[in-house]
């Protein structure tokens, strides 16, 4: 299935593409013969990673620095991506998480996780949307979610809420666009370790340790995998999946729903030491 040329021609938009999945999602697209655009609000991390991506296969990569939580940064980014040529593809891979008792959230904290995961993918899909409908161009929306989009999880409230907001647009504009040339399909990935995020997700590493092995397979996820799942679903392999959520956990939320729900096991002087340290 996947040969050089599976995503030869289309032109794939990588949300929060800098780091991370967004990163090994955005190789290997460029590996199976895509145009790849990336966007995130770092630009010195963006250009880098381009100029990485280049080295490394070849492709062309394109940067933009964007705030997603902002519509009308949103606009302006796709109004100039279209100047050159209209995208095939869009990935809404761009998220924000953090781990607190839901009690003490305040409604900042609340809203910086909404406002990058629901209401920044919602921004960009509808934006991309628009322009493909108009022009009765063909597309493919992938969006990155969690199992707890569906079942819930303790300590993750604000990112439980957002992700579930996106796997119901997904399934909702599956069925509005589906008939008019735009497929929207979803994964859910189980534990796949980023520098830097798994952390400040997982404070300990007997935790960490459970954590990356309660699952069947008792072993994390490997980026490739995740990528080369992404890659089919936005080829024309994948013509007739619309509105799917594809779990890739290893069968990890079969064993248990709320996949951050073992912090739980956190003590009270475990969380205080979690908490942010006032200085001055």
């Amino acid at each position: 299935m996947f040969q050089p040329d599976l995503l030869a021609g289309k032109r794939i938009l990588v949300t929060g593409g800098g780091t991370g999945l967004g990163l090994a999602m955005g190789r290997r697209f460029l590996e199976l013969g895509a145009e790849l655009v990336i966007c995130g609000r770092r630009e010195p991390v963006l250009a880098e990673t381009a100029a990485a991506l280049t080295a490394e296969t070849g492709g062309k990569v394109e940067t933009h620095a964007c705030d997603i939580r902002s519509a009308d940064a949103v606009e302006a980014m796709l109004d100039k991506i279209w100047q050159t040529r209209p995208l095939d593809g869009l990935v809404n891979n761009a998220a924000g998480n953090f781990i607190a008792r839901t009690e003490e959230l305040s409604p900042r904290a609340i809203d910086a996780i909404l406002n990058i995961v629901l209401h920044g993918s919602a921004y960009v899909t509808v934006g991309c949307g628009r322009r493909w409908l108009a022009a009765k161009h063909k597309a493919a929306v992938l969006s990155i979610v969690t199992t707890y989009a569906w079942t819930g999880s303790g300590y993750v409230v604000p990112s439980a809420m957002a992700k579930a907001g996106v796997l119901a647009m997904t399934r909702s504009l599956a069925v509005e666009w589906g008939g008019r040339g735009v497929r929207l399909n979803a994964i859910a990935p189980g534990p796949f370790p980023t520098p830097g995020a798994w952390e400040r997700l997982v404070p300990r590493p007997d935790l960490a340790r459970d954590f990356e092995t309660s699952n069947p397979l008792r072993r994390v996820g490997e980026h490739g995998e995740l990528a080369d799942l992404a890659s089919f679903l936005l080829s024309d392999r994948a013509a007739y999946i619309n509105g799917e959520v594809v779990t890739i956990d290893g069968g990890q939320w079969l064993q248990g729903a709320g996949q951050f729900n073992f912090l739980k096991r956190l003590s009270d002087a475990d969380w205080a030491e979690l908490k942010p340290k006032k200085s001055g």
